[in-house]
């Protein structure tokens, strides 16, 4: 008894006591459990920084953070397993990180939306199948070679040939669908027909992958067929338990007892009701002989979709599991994994085949679905490239086969290098085979029909003198205005109302631009876009109240006013905006205050940084409202009009003239900045002035030249800049900066 109490006091004073804290000690394990876990999660992020810079998900420095902490690296160290990670410690982070991927299956499950995949059932059945059963059997192929040469001598027990072979088959068809759905939203595709396609073939995939892997571990946990059938028959019981009477049950409780469904956030006590039906589904799998996470990711596919609930849950859940639990999953299984152990040819060379018969697999049967449902080559090929990617899931069935006793430390580390390989080469082959400019949903987007208006004049390549007298026929096909930040709403909807009383467009469209991050929440957001019942309610607060708003705003004017939530990265806002432009004929106009203009902090720098890329990027005119947030209807205006043409003038030139001149009103100053090398005459002034004084007699005038288009937005050339200037120095001037697109046509 007393040696129990001087162990506990000298694990309370450590340090004090001259005792290293690093040491394990069962009566206060979380001391070292603590330690491994920042040291996990700090070199996580630390590999993973390089790594996003190639567009690479987190999974990979995940896995290397594993391979980097086990034998393979830092374990040939002197002391530094017996000190980081002594084998006493192991049992903590096995809990912890089995717990984590049991929320994290529950997660997947959420990402598995039946709907989908009955919207789209014949492409999800004919690319799923066909990508599957190539890889398959493949993956029963090289079964034989790989069961001969380390199964039968390790020291393992040994399994059937028959159960082997079905986890070799099925480590090489698996494809990732969290990070899949992630790659399409950094590529862009994610609306894209390649997006709809991988989409729903990848639940798909899901599913059958998940249901096989199962059968897998039941044979190898069962002692003869009959349990196998009894285990087969429970789990199957389970299964129509939860998706029938779990599931209506839980239903009608939220609809009929809570306001959860209606406001679209869990309550406390609800969570904690799907958290326990989530351990008890697990438990309850395991106790069969499957695997708890089969049974977390039944109870994630039952929860309701309804009003972004599903989006909800997963808000409260992925921090913790995706930035602490997940990453010490991967550190447990790194250190199962020993890369020196691969010390023979014979050992590279199935690295090499293995990871060929993968991506091989993988390609050509998403390839040929992909032209049996039509689609052209690069298509085709891209679905393909994309539904070889493995990540996260693939380390998952690699360790439930490891544990269960299916396959060796070497095959499993073969088979980690494999997941490793076609993880990192889904997304550069992607852009390889099918790059921007092949993409059919902006080329179709930029085509503009034979004898349109819009085309007379977007076809005027080069001008040599000015034909103002033929502008009054044209005007926007649509116009869309960009809402980054609230500050501008206001001032954005006044210059709509100005437009629509000139008649300058057609129609018009709201867009709120949200950064996609990497949580799984704004994947499960993103990959629903484009669906009419989800579009709305799977919105952000704030992007639903400003966006209703400017509904009833549209209403009161009478005009086509639609609205969206555009949730991307920012570094692709650009390319989504340009996919939902009608044409290059099209305006987009945003919104910036002069006060951020002036600002260094990094909310200014990063609404700057969108504005420049629209300048640089946009495909149809560009409209930016330069405003002191003063706006009032009686306001005097500044209209900053770019002609980035260096001595000629097009037919986007004169449309974007037109817009000037409809916004053209008493008192209104009109500057001019033409990039040219050599200026124009007084002609060209006085016959653009006297255009632009049809709207108001009293309008002034003012032409500058410049030669790059980055000096009118520079800081430091507000001084020379006499638009700006003159803006700074009254309250209630508002400067409209109009870039015409550039002639891009298909």
């Amino acid at each position: 008894m007393h040696a129990v109490k001087h162990q506990q006091q000298l694990s309370v004073v450590r340090v004090v006591a001259g005792r290293n804290p690093l040491e394990y000690s069962a009566s206060s394990p979380y001391t070292v459990f603590l330690f491994q876990s920042v040291l996990i999660m700090i070199l996580c992020h630390f590999l993973h920084w390089p790594l996003s810079k190639l567009k690479q998900p987190r999974v990979i420095a995940e896995v290397i953070t594993g391979i980097v902490l086990g034998p393979t690296v830092m374990g040939r160290v002197p002391g530094f397993t017996a000190n980081c990670f002594p084998t006493s410690s192991i049992s903590g982070l096995t809990i912890v990180a089995n717990i984590g991927i049991i929320f994290f299956l529950f997660i997947v499950g959420l990402e598995v939306d039946l709907r989908y995949i009955r919207r789209n059932a014949r492409v999800a059945l004919t690319v799923g199948f066909v990508n599957m059963a190539v890889p398959f059997s493949l993956g029963c192929g090289i079964a034989r070679g790989l069961y001969n040469e380390y199964q039968v001598d390790s020291q393992l027990t040994l399994v059937l040939f028959t159960t082997y072979m079905v986890f070799v088959a099925v480590a090489l068809c698996f494809t990732a669908f969290p990070v899949l759905a992630r790659i399409l939203v950094e590529l862009n595709l994610i609306g894209d027909h390649v997006g709809t396609i991988v989409l729903s073939a990848g639940i798909f995939n899901d599913l059958v992958g998940w249901i096989l892997l199962a059968l897998v571990v039941t044979l190898a946990n069962s002692a003869n067929s009959i349990h196998t059938l009894y285990i087969l028959l429970l789990a199957l019981a389970w299964f129509l338990i939860m998706m029938f009477p779990v599931k209506r049950v839980l239903c009608w409780y939220l609809r009929c007892h809570t306001n959860d469904l209606i406001t679209g956030q869990p309550s406390q006590s609800l969570m904690g009701l799907i958290i326990a039906i989530v351990f008890i589904s697990a438990f309850y799998t395991d106790a069969i002989g499957v695997h708890p996470i089969f049974g977390a990711f039944m109870v994630g596919v039952l929860i309701s979709r309804d009003n972004g609930y599903g989006i909800r849950i997963t808000e409260k859940l992925e921090d913790m599991v995706h930035l602490v639990m997940i990453p010490i999953y991967f550190a447990v299984a790194g250190l199962n994994v020993d890369l020196s152990e691969l010390n023979r040819g014979t050992d590279w060379a199935y690295v090499v085949v293995v990871v060929v018969l993968a991506m091989a697999g993988k390609i050509f049967g998403g390839f040929v679905a992909a032209k049996l449902n039509g689609l052209v080559w690069r298509e085709s090929l891209a679905v393909g490239v994309l539904m070889s990617c493995k990540g996260i899931v693939e380390i998952v069935v690699l360790n439930v086969g490891l544990n269960a006793g299916i396959i060796s430390t070497r095959v499993y580390s073969i088979f980690i290098l494999m997941a490793l390989v076609t993880t990192f080469c889904t997304t550069p082959l992607t852009l390889w085979v099918y790059p921007a400019q092949h993409r059919h949903s902006v080329s179709k987007q930029l085509v503009i029909p034979e004898g349109k208006q819009e085309q007379q004049a977007l076809m005027a390549e080069k001008s040599t003198c000015l034909s103002l007298d033929t502008l009054e026929m044209f005007s926007f096909p649509s116009v869309h205005l960009l809402l980054h930040k609230t500050s501008g709403v206001s001032d954005l909807l006044m210059l709509l109302k100005d437009l629509q009383e000139s008649n300058s467009f057609r129609k018009a469209t709201a867009i709120y631009l949200r950064e996609f991050t990497s949580r799984t929440s704004h994947l499960l957001e993103a990959s629903a876009a484009g669906e009419p019942e989800n579009t709305n309610e799977q919105d952000s607060e704030d992007s639903k109240a400003i966006l209703a708003i400017i509904e009833a705003f549209g209403s009161l004017l009478k005009t086509r006013l639609h609205t969206m939530s555009l949730l991307a990265p920012m570094e692709n806002y650009m390319a989504s905006i340009n996919n939902h432009l009608a044409g290059p004929a099209s305006l987009v106009v945003s919104c910036i205050t002069f006060p951020s203009m002036a600002q260094s902090d990094a909310e200014s720098l990063e609404a700057m940084a969108i504005y420049n890329r629209l300048i640089d990027t946009c495909l149809g005119h560009v409209g930016i409202l330069l405003t002191s947030g003063n706006y009032t209807i009686k306001s005097q205006r500044s209209i900053l009009l770019i002609l980035d043409h260096d001595d000629r003038l097009t037919g986007l030139d004169l449309l974007s003239l037109h817009m000037m001149h409809q916004l053209t009103r008493k008192g209104s100053i009109n500057h001019v900045y033409i990039r040219s090398s050599t200026g124009f005459d007084d002609q060209f002034m006085q016959q653009f002035d006297a255009y632009l004084k049809r709207g108001a007699e009293d309008a002034k005038l003012e032409i500058a030249y410049f030669q790059n288009i980055d000096e009118i937005f520079v800081k430091e050339d507000m001084e020379k800049n006499r638009a700006v200037k003159s803006f700074a120095m009254r309250d209630k001037l508002d400067v409209l900066v109009i870039r015409a697109a550039q002639a891009r046509l298909e």
